[in-house]
Parts: structure tokens; C-alpha cells; sequence
């Protein structure tokens, strides 16, 4: 599928469906980057809906209390607030230690939704291309490490977690260079400093999500839980805020004309989580927009686009693995 600016356009001036709802009761969700936009107003949707635990994972301490409090105020749900900084490694790891570290805590929904875009290359101190490992490669570890707990919770409870990255229908727009997938290391390629233009990164960044997204679904195709991707559309957000000069002012007529606000975003990443709850499978492995199932970019599809999504799944398993051996052990568990 090819999405043209017109079919843009004409998306985005969709009514967006009401917000989808469960009984959440007895159960846990985790939000990664809920203090603000899309994360919060997700967040907020599921206290309504009476979770046992409703976790709320923040870089910024303060601006993270400040969004408990909010919830509270307006739902009457106090959530919880555990520290994750996707700029670094080492959060993740300790997040996912801390949660796993309770072996009777349950996990039936992971809303993965941070992400930073920038037209500026800036390295991690991982040494990382800063919107590559928040984006993508922390994004996967975090859903990498957690997905075992959350097989154990399906099976336990008999029900169907559900895994969600947050991508993007910017994923149309871009693809990525042959140089990629005939490197030593695909994720290295696209992190360096000379690759592309830092203008298209957010849009690559997505495309490997939505990949990231049916291979994790392809190792998952056996457990209950239910991997897909969502996008939110084009939405008032802070995500935007580093832009600078005519991309700024071009962003700021393109808002007012086009934008969703953050509430209705936030309704999209609900229905991925809870939507669809007769046959939940129809959404294994699939790219949701305005709650329907929709068929991604050509780049994906087919013969060549399997042939890509095994090459950066072999590369990221790598990466990752050498961040943390238990990726591998995970992997290798699950694959079939």
C-alpha cells in the first residue's frame, strides 16, 4: 500500500471513533512516556477502566508526579511512577529488573509510545544516534524483556495481552538505502552520522517499528499475546517541540489546520490495547489506524520485504543481546 498526501489529508479530517473500554480489573498496564500527549491521554483512558496496577513510566521525575496527580484528579485513580529514560540502556534494564523482579506481578498490556524526533544528530552516551535508540532499539529491549512475563500472564489467567508500539503512517514515506541491509550491522548504518538526512529519521525510525512490530509477532505467534502497532495520526504533541526556523512554522499552520487533538491520539493507542475484545487475533501483527486493521507500506510486504525485516531482526537481536544477554535467551525460547 502507498499512502498519498491527499489520502493523508483526508484521514486526518476522519471522524475518530469513540474511545474503546474493558474491565481492566485485576490487571496491570504500563504506559512508557505517559507524563505528557498521547502516553497521558492513553493513561488517563485506562484508569477509567479499573486496572489493578496502571504504571506510568517517565524520564523526568517531576513531570511524571505532576501527571499522577492529574489522573488522579480527573479519574480518581491514582496510578504508579517508575523512572525509564529510553536515552539509556541501563534504565531499561533496571526498569524491566524492577517489574520482573516480583514474579507473581502480572502484565496484560504494554503501551511502548515514547519517542523524540529531531532534525539535529545527537549520540547517547551508548553511543547511538539519540532518536534510533529511543525509537527503536531501547523500545524493542523494553518489549524484549518484558514479553516473557507477559506470556506467563496470558497463560496463566487465560486471557490475551497485548503489546503495542507506537508507530506512525510517516512509515509510508521512506525507505531505506540498499547500504543497510549490505552493512555488517544494519542499525549501526542507519545510527551513523552519515547516513540520509537527519529530516527523514523520525520517518525511518517508524518504518523499523512497524518491522520490529511483525517480527515480534511472528516470535509471539504461538502465546496469547497479541503484538501490533498503531498510529495515532497526526496530533497536537510536544514531540515536535526541538524544530527550529521553517519547519517550525510550517509544523504550526500544519497543526492548526490538520492536527488531531491528543485526547483522540490517545483513543487510537486505546483501541489497540483493548479493542476488538471477540476476536482479539485479528490484530496480531497488524498496523491499526482510526480502529481498523490497515495494510502497511509495500516496503514491507511481500518476498523483498521479508527478506529486509529478517535482516534487521537478525542485526537488532545482535544489538541487543549485547546489551543484555537474556534477548538472545528470549529469542531463541520462543522462536518455532
Amino acid at each position: 500500500m502507498k499512502r498519498s498526501l491527499s489520502a493523508f489529508i483526508y484521514s486526518q479530517w476522519k471522524t475518530v471513533p469513540p474511545v474503546a473500554t474493558a474491565d481492566l480489573t485485576g490487571q496491570t498496564v504500563i504506559v512508557v512516556g505517559a507524563n505528557v500527549g498521547l502516553g497521558f491521554e492513553s493513561a488517563k483512558h485506562f484508569a477509567k477502566m479499573n486496572p489493578a496496577r496502571l504504571i506510568l513510566a517517565c524520564r523526568s521525575e517531576e513531570k511524571g508526579k505532576a501527571a499522577v496527580e492529574k489522573i488522579r484528579e480527573e479519574t480518581g485513580y491514582t496510578p504508579e511512577l517508575e523512572l525509564l529514560d529510553l536515552a539509556k540502556f541501563s534504565s531499561v534494564v533496571a526498569f524491566a529488573d524492577r517489574f520482573l523482579k516480583n514474579k507473581d506481578a502480572r502484565l496484560d498490556i504494554l503501551m511502548a509510545n515514547a519517542a523524540v524526533a529531531t532534525d539535529q544528530h545527537k549520540e547517547t552516551s551508548d553511543g547511538w544516534e539519540e532518536s534510533l535508540q529511543v525509537n527503536d532499539l531501547s523500545t524493542s529491549l523494553l518489549s524484549l524483556l518484558l514479553a516473557p512475563r507477559m506470556v506467563e500472564t496470558g497463560e496463566k489467567f487465560k486471557t490475551k495481552p497485548r503489546l503495542v508500539v507506537v508507530c506512525s503512517e510517516v512509515h509510508y514515506w521512506t525507505t531505506l538505502k540498499d547500504e543497510v541491509f549490505e552493512s555488517e550491522s544494519a542499525f549501526r548504518t542507519i545510527s551513523s552520522k552519515e547516513y540520509g538526512k537527519m529530516d527523514a529519521r523520525y520517518l525511518d525510525t517508524k518504518l523499523l517499528n512497524v518491522f520490529f512490530t511483525r517480527s515480534l509477532a511472528d516470535l509471539l505467534a504461538e502465546t496469547p499475546v497479541i503484538a501490533n502497532c498503531v498510529n495515532p495520526g497526526y496530533c497536537y504533541s510536544s514531540l515536535r517541540r526541538t524544530m527550529q526556523g521553517f519547519r517550525q512554522v510550517v509544523d504550526w499552520a500544519m497543526e492548526r489546520a490538520l492536527a488531531r487533538t491528543s485526547e483522540e491520539g490517545g483513543r487510537q493507542l486505546t483501541y489497540a490495547a483493548v479493542g476488538s475484545p471477540q476476536d482479539p487475533d485479528k490484530l496480531r501483527g497488524q498496523y491499526i489506524s482510526l480502529h481498523c486493521v490497515e495494510e502497511p507500506s509495500d516496503y514491507v510486504l511481500g518476498s523483498e520485504g521479508k527478506k529486509r525485516q529478517d535482516i534487521l531482526w537478525n542485526d537488532l537481536i545482535a544489538v541487543l543481546s549485547g546489551v543484555d544477554p537474556r534477548v538472545r535467551e528470549i529469542v531463541e525460547n520462543f522462536s518455532h
